[in-house]
Order: C-alpha cells, then structure tokens, then sequence
C-alpha cells in the first residue's frame, strides 16, 4: 500500500478539518397548527401530512 513519505503539518490537518462544521436543519411551518417541522415529514404536533390525518397524536400529561 502506498504511505506518505512525510507527516502533514497540523496547518494542512486543520484546514482538511475545517469543512466538517453542522448546520441548522431549514423548518417550516405546519400548516394545519402552525408549529415547526422539518419539510416533508409528518408533523409531529398535529399529525398532519399532505393535508392528511396520517397518525393519531396522544397528548402528553404532566405528572
């Protein structure tokens, strides 16, 4: 297997490294409740996709 002849500098390192950063995920608004939800799923909230009932959503108690 081919091996580097020399170390890379932490300079090189770092810069390779620098591109690895996270993103905030776009939301839009449901529009059946209003709430944020990530675009193409069910809402989590009301249970609405597509203008569609597609689960039933139990309401949390609080304890």
């Amino acid at each position: 297997m081919a091996n580097p002849k020399s170390r890379h500098t932490r300079c090189r390192r770092d810069r390779r490294r620098a591109n690895w950063k996270g993103s905030i995920p776009s939301l839009v608004k449901c529009p059946e409740c209003g709430e944020l939800k990530l675009p193409h799923r069910v809402c989590t909230n009301c249970g609405v996709y597509n203008d569609r009932k597609v689960i039933e959503v139990i309401e949390k108690t609080e304890i």
